[in-house]
């Protein structure tokens, strides 16, 4: 017989899992109207290309010019597309050996419109290629989630950078996010990452703070045997430190 222990564990994965869907779907839908914006823009272009390649006083120069900027508008949509798709279904939780700057990149392409649209600046710092043991879609979860967080926390615009490094030493990659938002004060700091527990009020397009967001991101880097930490100071930012395993481990990611 199946003890009631196991059926708990059981049903509490299951609630997890369906907490992740539910979140990752959130911040689908946070970033949906800038995604859409952008797809409009690189429509128009490959519209407006196509127009002048179909002259009938284009010459072969032009016409290879706008066959060019035709391309490159359309494979652009199909990275935008793959990345909204993947992340949104992507429900595995088997780790893989993951590249966490393509890792970055990969997210980048779904945020940076987002950044841009609110007047945040990126800026970005690789330090090498470090390699971790992942679940992919969950760490793109916790980048998509932080990213987002430090654009509300800019409302007038800023800066964002995100690092990602590794320290030989800990045998840890590292993944910072700083932004040069309002920071959060020191009697709220220690309480971010408990469940529930929000700052935030609903922004211009109506997206407010269920307070799930921190929470399940630091599930998630415990359940990958890392560690995520905050600095902050009011008026100047926050950075968010997020630090994986370089090492295999393995012990199931729960």
């Amino acid at each position: 017989m199946i003890g009631e222990d196991t059926l708990a564990s059981t049903e509490t994965d299951q609630l997890r899992q369906q907490l992740l869907r539910a979140q990752r779907l959130s911040s689908v839908g946070t970033l949906a109207s800038s995604v859409a914006h952008e797809f409009n823009n690189i429509l128009t272009t490959i519209i407006n290309y196509a127009k002048l390649g179909m002259k009938p006083d284009c010459n072969e120069q032009s016409r290879m010019q706008s066959l060019e900027k035709i391309l490159k508008g359309s494979q652009r949509a199909a990275a935008i597309i793959s990345s909204m798709l993947g992340f949104a279904r992507n429900h595995s939780t088997q780790r893989d050996l993951i590249d966490l700057v393509a890792l970055v990149e990969e997210v980048l392409v779904l945020t940076e419109k987002d950044l841009s649209k609110h007047m945040v600046q990126l800026e970005k710092k690789f330090q090498g290629r470090p390699k971790a043991p992942v679940v992919r879609g969950q760490i793109e979860q916790i980048l998509i989630n932080l990213l987002i967080n430090a654009r509300q926390a800019m409302p007038r615009g800023g800066r964002l950078t995100i690092e990602v490094r590794e320290n030989p030493d800990t045998q840890m990659a590292e993944i910072r996010i700083c932004d040069t938002g309002v920071g959060i004060p020191p009697d709220q700091l220690r309480l971010i990452f408990e469940p529930f527990y929000t700052t935030k009020k609903p922004d211009d397009e109506g997206h407010g703070g269920s307070g799930l967001g921190l929470s399940v991101c630091r599930q998630i880097i415990e359940q990958h045997h890392g560690r995520i930490r905050v600095e902050s100071v009011v008026g100047k930012g926050s950075k968010f430190i997020v630090k994986l395993p370089l090492k295999r481990n393995d012990d199931p990611p729960g």
